[in-house]
């Protein structure tokens, strides 16, 4: 059974740093390409970065590429959102999905990942 349970949340001001953390269920780093969607209120879902379980590919988001960073201790079964220099257009619930990579055709460039499994969220506040 895939498991995701984010912690990390909470409130900062802009131009700050935050680390979100989820916690994956056995195996599903090995199974499924993780990332991290976002949902502010009154908005759509948008994805924020994923990184491939088949080869460490990661993506970003153009309103994040170049502030966040995804990693992955699979040691410890964790996946990490590193948040620097965060905006107030950053506020939302974040939440740790499972799922599966997608690549641009006949490339190794990861265009995007699909998710089967969410995490409950966790808030991120950012204050001018």
């Amino acid at each position: 059974e895939v498991q995701l349970v984010e912690s990390g949340g909470g409130l900062v001001q802009a131009g700050e740093s935050l680390r979100l953390s989820c916690a994956a269920s056995e195996s599903t780093l090995d199974d499924y390409a993780i990332g991290w969607v976002r949902q502010a209120p009154g908005k759509e879902r948008e994805g924020v970065s994923c990184i491939s379980h088949i080869d460490g590919a990661t993506v970003y988001s153009d309103d994040v590429k170049g502030r966040f960073s995804i990693s992955i201790d699979n040691a410890k079964k964790m996946v990490y959102l590193q948040m620097n220099n965060v905006k107030p257009e950053d506020t939302a619930v974040y939440h740790c999905a499972a799922g599966a990579p997608e690549y641009y055709s006949g490339t190794t460039e990861l265009r995007q990942c699909t998710y089967d499994y969410w995490g409950q969220g966790t808030q991120v506040t950012v204050s001018a």
